[in-house]
């Protein structure tokens, strides 16, 4: 069990295509740089019907949705954002609780002029998505958490005591100027040791994400994620004290990481949690175990 917590808690969603390379969003998809809160995010917008948000996690992108996207998008319309700091999006030099990424997402809402949204999240995503839903309840309708935990939240303090999650602490300038021109090397570490299956990633998506990782002010932005979540424990703390969420919520895990502690977690945050477990994946589920992910995200959301 403390395994399955471990895998989780890297919270390193290096998201790629299980035994393919990183599957393209479909043409009818059109990108935009959007501003908002004070930064601007790169997103990615298809599909009609009602909107639907999708939200990556650390070392990985918006890229990561596709398979997801590619079903969604016949009668939703489907916005995947590349997070703060992360992908293609800007690289502002603050703003990294997740309690400010929420406005982040809030705002391209805005600019798209979306009221109300599904929301899918995985890793990182989960944390932004919790505070975006806690923050915004009537914006969002139904709510996909993907294996990872909250900040704050649960067995949280024990947890992040590991010395397995060292890299909870792994930031500074000389962290980041031993891992310049090493990302692939980095990130690899996430991959082979929180995946049921290594190999299920292969080399073309490893490649893909360390490539967006080492560009100017990756792996900073990156780390700056992590340096957030001692604030971001102290957020959730308050939110959760203000109640519980009262929009459907599916908590899915992997039988190789966090399991049935997702929808634990999620039932101290939240009022009606229906859980799942997705068998035979690590923490990549969207890569290890991509049609059974998406038929579980598009079942829920109907």
């Amino acid at each position: 069990m403390f395994r399955s917590l471990v895998i989780v808690l890297g919270l390193l969603s290096l998201a790629a295509p299980a035994s393919a390379r990183v599957t393209p969003f479909p043409t009818g998809f059109k990108t935009q740089s959007i501003e908002t809160n004070g930064t601007k995010l790169y997103v990615r917008v298809g599909g009609q019907g009602p909107a639907v948000v999708l939200l990556h996690g650390f070392a990985d992108t918006g890229d990561m949705w596709a398979q997801a996207a590619i079903k969604l998008m016949k009668d939703h319309t489907v916005i995947v954002p590349d997070l703060r700091g992360m992908g293609l999006s800007a690289h502002p030099d603050s703003g990294y609780t997740k309690k400010s990424q929420a406005a982040d997402i809030a705002g391209v809402m805005d600019a798209l002029k979306i009221d109300k949204a599904d929301l899918v999240t995985h890793d990182i995503g989960n944390m932004v998505g919790y505070a975006l839903a806690a923050q915004y309840p009537k914006r969002i309708t139904k709510w996909v958490v993907i294996d990872a935990p909250l900040p704050g939240i649960g067995d949280w303090d024990k947890i992040k005591q590991s010395p397995l999650l060292w890299h909870f602490n792994f930031r500074g300038p000389d962290m980041e100027r031993l891992v310049a021109g090493r990302e692939r090397i980095y990130l690899d570490r996430f991959w082979n040791e929180l995946s049921a299956r290594p190999e299920a990633i292969d080399e073309a998506t490893r490649n893909h994400y360390a490539a967006l990782y080492a560009r100017p002010g990756g792996m900073h932005s990156a780390f700056e994620q992590f340096a957030a979540f001692t604030q971001d424990a102290v957020d959730n703390k308050a939110f959760s004290a203000k109640g519980k969420l009262g929009m459907p919520v599916l908590a899915i895990g992997a039988d190789k990481s966090f399991g049935t502690t997702q929808a634990d977690v999620l039932r101290l945050v939240a009022s009606n949690v229906t859980g799942q477990v997705i068998a035979n994946s690590g923490h990549w589920l969207m890569e290890e175990k991509p049609a059974m992910t998406v038929a579980a995200i598009t079942a829920f959301l109907g």
